[in-house]
């Protein structure tokens, strides 16, 4: 099962829980086939789907129950100011140069993060906050009184409460400035008064496969801060299709051989420069298999840090639906369509204020073509949605219906609850 890389009871063997903060779940349609509806309705909205090499690939989840105890350091030269992140050319390098001098620049960046939930005694009737899990976070902006931090969405999904523990061993309160599920991308915001330097982001288009690459995280808790480890790019360009609690999504990723642990989620994987170039999330996590590590590259998740920042949210367009790949649906639910209809996505539920809505979608209808062409799954309908929209775009989808296919038009809107 696709893991990211922290293993704590908030994402052990992680498929990403439901969203954090204040969702609604789209109401479900209820108007007709109630044994079909009945099944479809057990779908959980936008979540359904296999990922790649099921059973296999984890997420580098939070490790729980662990506690930092870091060195002071000295304070780096890195510049610390900057409006937006953005992004330093990089350019294959053969320089020589010390390792230990890199990791040390860069390590001081390099933050640990727990996950504190509330959760309830029932002995007691009450409750208590819980260290839940703890992940790795990389500090990439500063200004006069606040230092920025981006992270994997896992690793702080549901919590309550997040602190953060410094390279100098301070620890401090963190606010959500917002977080991303699909792209499992996060930025918190804390205090910079202790904060003593800033990594820079280098250009992960320039990576080829050999090009040699670090790993600076928290593997199985905060015990062991900032572990680095070496390896080098073993692929770029790599597509693993993850479960997240917005969706199934194809992430596009950089494959290496440094050793990722549970914790290294959100942590940094740097060029021989000290440059970030990928945010460590997934591993293959199965016996017998070795050195299958992957990161989120710098050019993917920095647009997303950045409208982040600027808005709290990534806006995405909206039809308001809930999705199953017609490949995960039994053949018995959905006993109308033609025999030669083999792709599609299935309509699980609807959001009653939604655009598909008002425009006669129904649950158990099968979208099978989006302003002409043709959709495979649900993964590849968000794909075109959102890489190839806007908000306030007409759409017009292919659909079957009782066995006839027909076609159906709408306006995107604009939602963060759902598809």
């Amino acid at each position: 099962m696709v893991h990211m890389d922290d293993d704590s009871q908030v994402t052990s063997d992680h498929q990403i829980e439901e969203p954090t903060g204040n969702r609604e779940q789209p109401m479900k349609e209820t108007k007709r086939k109630p044994k079909s509806r009945a099944f479809l309705s057990s779908l959980t909205a936008g979540v359904i789907g296999s990922a790649l090499t099921l059973g296999v690939v984890s997420y580098t989840d939070s490790f729980s129950d662990q506690e930092a105890s870091n060195k002071d350091t000295s304070v780096s030269s890195n510049e610390m100011a900057a409006d937006t992140a953005s992004i330093t050319p990089t350019q294959v390098s053969n320089e020589a140069g010390s390792i230990a001098d890199i990791v040390e620049k860069a390590s001081q960046a390099v933050v640990g993060i727990v996950n504190i939930q509330q959760q309830r005694n029932y002995f007691s009737n009450s409750s208590q906050n819980v260290e839940t899990g703890t992940g790795s976070g990389i500090i990439f902006r500063k200004d006069e009184d606040r230092a920025y931090i981006v992270t994997n969405n896992h690793v702080i999904e549901g919590a309550n409460e997040v602190e953060v523990s410094l390279h100098n061993g301070e620890k401090t309160a963190a606010k959500l400035v917002g977080a991303d599920a699909l792209t499992d991308l996060a930025v918190l915001e804390i205090d910079a008064e202790n904060v003593t330097s800033v990594v820079d982001f280098g250009d992960s288009s320039a990576l080829r496969p050999g090009d040699q690459v670090l790993a600076i995280g928290n593997p199985l808790g905060l015990d062991l801060s900032r572990t680095v480890t070496q390896g080098i790019v073993s692929a770029v360009d790599r597509a693993i299709t993850v479960s997240t609690s917005a969706g199934d999504w194809e992430f596009n990723v950089i494959q290496t051989d440094a050793a990722i642990n549970p914790g290294n989620s959100g942590g940094a994987l740097i060029n021989t420069k000290g440059e970030v170039i990928g945010i460590n999330s997934l591993k293959i996590s199965e016996n017998g298999v070795e050195g299958l590590g992957f990161a989120i590259p710098s050019n993917d998740f920095i647009p997303i840090v950045n409208e982040i920042i600027e808005n709290g949210k990534v806006v995405r367009p909206y039809i308001g639906v809930g999705l199953a790949s017609l490949e995960e649906i039994p053949r018995m639910y959905i006993q109308d369509l033609p025999e030669d209809i083999t792709a599609g996505a299935v309509v699980t539920n609807l959001d009653p204020n939604s655009a598909a809505k008002k425009a006669g979608i129904e649950v158990q209808d099968v979208i099978v073509s989006i302003n002409g062409e043709e959709v495979q799954n649900s993964i590849a309908l968000r794909k075109y949605l959102y890489t190839k929209l806007d908000v306030g775009d007409e759409v017009e989808l292919g659909i079957y219906r009782d066995g006839e296919l027909i076609t159906v038009k709408l306006t995107l809107s604009s939602n963060q609850q759902g598809l």
